[in-house]
């Protein structure tokens, strides 16, 4: 690959890993305000277990998907 190749795939790559952990923080909180009560989908006992679920699976796109694509698209080693 040419530096200009190198380039385009590393910036492509890290607007990725930015929108990941963007759209793990936003879900996070959107959990949060269920949990709270700010949202209602389907009553209150209810809404804080999808509250829980959202932002554990916020958490884990914050926190955990970027060094899993980080992982994966490490340069191999020559």
């Amino acid at each position: 690959m040419t530096t200009s190749a190198n380039d385009s795939l590393a910036k492509k790559r890290f607007i990725a890993l930015n929108a990941i952990r963007l759209t793990g923080a936003i879900l996070t909180l959107a959990g949060f305000v269920l949990i709270r009560g700010g949202w209602t989908l389907a009553g209150q006992p209810a809404d804080r277990w999808i509250g829980a679920a959202v932002v554990l699976v916020g958490l884990f796109d914050f926190a955990v998907m970027p060094k899993i694509l980080a992982r994966r698209w490490r340069s191999p080693e020559l």
